[in-house]
Order: structure tokens, then sequence, then C-alpha cells
């Protein structure tokens, strides 16, 4: 297990406890009252922790390594039921968006998202997590093929941002993510959104429109990184952590402002220390949503989603 730099309190008592343990088993010394002590200030430590998280440690969560990223989820949701599929038709494969056909029980669902890698060839070839403009043509050919079908689209958001390369700019990078705005707005299947990590600018937007946005509760979502915010406004990225509670970029955050639908909880410490039930709760929040927007016809699904967009970012003097 890895440790952020405001969980160590919790690593030390980790650490004691584990001491006491071994004294136990390689002595005759009674250490039952002990080890029981240190797992009580263990467990108090925890909450007084993650309760009380600034927007800087929730950016922080979001990134940990050990956090589960698109391809988990959606393993653990469909099992073998999943068939990725590759290709713009046009480019090439990004290997940073993935997407293709799965189940959840007897239900079809396309899937999309963004991946990231754990370690540093995979990071390199998944290109941390920053899609080309061939991705989001990848992302909106399945949707489409999605929509031909009927088959609801499941979005997981997990991205730094799109890929800001010469390369990308040469292939139409702003073009790609608002073609996939405006298809996504008026796409004729239930798009459920669910941002799993970082939720950056253009290229989360890329694939975030939908008819119902969730968000794990250690998440962020912002037009811009806390850093990059912090390097444009003081030339420097030691006020990240102000640059956070400025941007309002948490779960909470955007709920408040109803920029997003829902906050899901994740389990005590994060996604990460308890991957089966993050997984299982994901998976149920998908299900029920989708009993939800199943029962509009297509017309009234881009009439509301439309709406709901519409309605941002209106406030009344």
């Amino acid at each position: 297990m890895e440790y952020l730099d405001f969980e160590l309190p919790i690593k030390e008592l980790e650490d004691q406890l584990q001491k006491c343990m071994v004294i136990g088993e390689e002595s005759d010394v009674d250490v039952t009252e002990t080890c029981q002590q240190i797992e009580n200030k263990l467990e108090e430590t925890r909450k007084d922790i993650y309760k009380n998280l600034t927007a800087w440690q929730r950016v922080q969560l979001s990134r940990h390594p050990n956090r589960p990223y698109t391809m988990d989820y959606i393993n653990a949701i469909c099992g073998d039921t999943f068939l990725e599929l590759h290709g713009d038709r046009n480019v090439k494969d990004d290997k940073a968006m993935i997407g293709g056909l799965g189940k959840i029980g007897d239900q079809s669902y396309m899937f999309i998202g963004q991946q990231k890698g754990y370690n540093t060839k995979t990071r390199q070839y998944r290109n941390f997590g920053m899609a080309n403009p061939e991705g989001y043509r990848k992302a909106l050919r399945l949707m489409k093929s999605a929509e031909k079908f009927g088959i609801p689209v499941v979005c997981f958001i997990d991205t730094p941002g799109a890929y800001p390369g010469i390369e990308a700019e040469e292939r139409g990078q702003g073009e790609a993510i608002a073609r996939n705005i405006l298809e996504m707005t008026r796409l004729k299947v239930p798009i459920i959104v669910v941002i799993i990590g970082e939720g950056a600018s253009g290229g989360a937007l890329g694939i975030g429109v939908g008819d119902k946005v969730l968000m794990l509760e250690n998440t962020w979502y912002s037009v811009i990184s806390p850093e990059s915010c912090s390097s444009i406004l003081w030339r420097s990225w030691e006020y990240k952590e102000q640059a956070a509670e400025a941007l309002k970029l948490t779960a909470s955050d955007m709920k408040k402002q109803k920029l997003v639908d829902e906050i899901v909880k994740e389990p005590l410490g994060g996604a990460h220390t308890n991957r089966e039930k993050t997984f299982e709760t994901v998976r149920n929040k998908i299900s029920s949503h989708f009993e939800e927007l199943k029962k509009l016809s297509p017309k009234e699904l881009v009439k509301t989603r439309m709406e709901k967009y519409a309605s941002m970012g209106v406030f009344n003097d």
C-alpha cells in the first residue's frame, strides 16, 4: 500500500499495530489489550483524516497510484462479456480511449472511457490517459453505433486532459471535442457518465455530456488542474492548494452548483481501499439510473438533456 503525505499518521499506527502483533506471536507476552488500543486509535485517526479532507487532498486521492482505472471497472462490472472495439476508421486506434460492448445482468451497454497506465511502460502506451482527436472520434463512432442498435452508453471519465501536442492540434483536437459535445446532446439513447478519477478540461467534456452525471466522492471536475491554474495565476506550482480551493472542483462543489446529478460514496480512505465494494456500488448506480432513463422516449431523452445543459450557468440577479 502506498500512502499520501496526509495519510502518514495512519501508516505510523499501522506499523505500530504490526509490530505489536509480531511481539505477541514471538513471545509469551499478552499484547491483546495494547493491540486493541492501537486499533481503536487507528480507526479514530482514519475517520478524522477522511472526514475533513481539503480540495487538494481529494485531488491527491483521485490520482492515487492504487486507485482503480476504467478497465478495472469494466472488467469487474461486465466480467467476460466485455468486447473491446478499436479504431476511429480514419487515423488509428487511440490507446488512451477505450470502448466496447458489455453486459450488466441481461442488459447490454456501450462502455467508453479514458484509460491510464499502472506503470511506466503502460503509462506511455496509454499516453497517461490523454486522448488524441482519434480517441474522441472513436468514442463518437461507438456512441453512434450504440444509438443505431438502441444500446445505452456509459462513459467513465479519468483524464488529466486531452493531449496538448502539436500533432493533436493539427488533426483537430478542439473540433473533435466540440463535435462530441454536440452529438452527445442529441444522442437518442440514455447516457450515464461516471467520473472515477480526474475530470480535467475539454478532455473530460469530450465524453462528459450525459442524462445522469455521477461523481465518485474523491474525484474532481474542473476547467483546469490546480497546478496549471497556480502556474498561470502565480507563475508557480506552489499555490496549487489555494487554486484547488478556489476552483471549487470537488464532488460536493459540483453538486451544489448542479453540474453533476449525484455523488457516489466511496469506502473510507478512497476507492482503492475496497475495490470490490466500489465496483458493486458503481454497477448498482448504473443499473438503477438506466431503469429510470429507459422509461423516457428518445425524444424526451434529448429534450430533457438539452434543457439540463442549457440551464447550467444561468443566474438571476
